[in-house]
């Protein structure tokens, strides 16, 4: 896993734009790199099929599908919906070294993406990201028109 540095962010808003578009608690997480607690997210133990949107700008993050039990307290998924829908950076904050999942098109703090912890996934990476940064649009069950 290579961490990826320097890209400039597609969805680009000024901080009293995000303000009033965020919760306080959105706004701590997604644009101050907060974190929320363990076990209290909407999605740590949801199961619903569909795709996982960055809550600030809507971005297409990660699949139902890639998201599997951790029992972290937090969602966690084994690979984004594609190569360009996060961005990873070092994090060294809180006295270690640790990896930083950013939203690919507007660059707010999704989580972290961990690797080599014996989890049963195919990439062998636990992207453990707060349920606050993300929103679940459930799959459509009726057929397209």
């Amino acid at each position: 896993m290579k961490p990826v540095v320097g890209a400039t962010p597609r969805v680009v808003k000024s901080e009293q734009e995000w303000r009033a578009q965020l919760s306080p608690d959105e706004y701590a997480v997604l644009r101050q790199a907060g974190t929320e607690r363990p076990f209290t997210g909407e999605y740590t133990d949801a199961k619903t099929t569909g795709v996982y949107e960055c809550r600030a700008c809507g971005a297409e993050l990660f699949r139902s599908d890639t998201k599997f039990e951790s029992h972290c307290g937090w969602p966690s998924f084994y690979d984004p919906a594609d190569s360009d829908a996060v961005l990873l950076r070092e994090d060294r904050a809180m006295g270690m070294k640790r990896i930083e999942v950013l939203c690919g098109s507007c660059h707010s703090h999704l989580g972290h993406v961990f690797e080599g912890e014996g989890y049963p996934t195919p990439t062998d990476q636990r992207y453990c990201i707060n349920s606050i940064s993300l929103k679940l649009v459930p799959e459509s069950s009726e057929p397209p028109a």
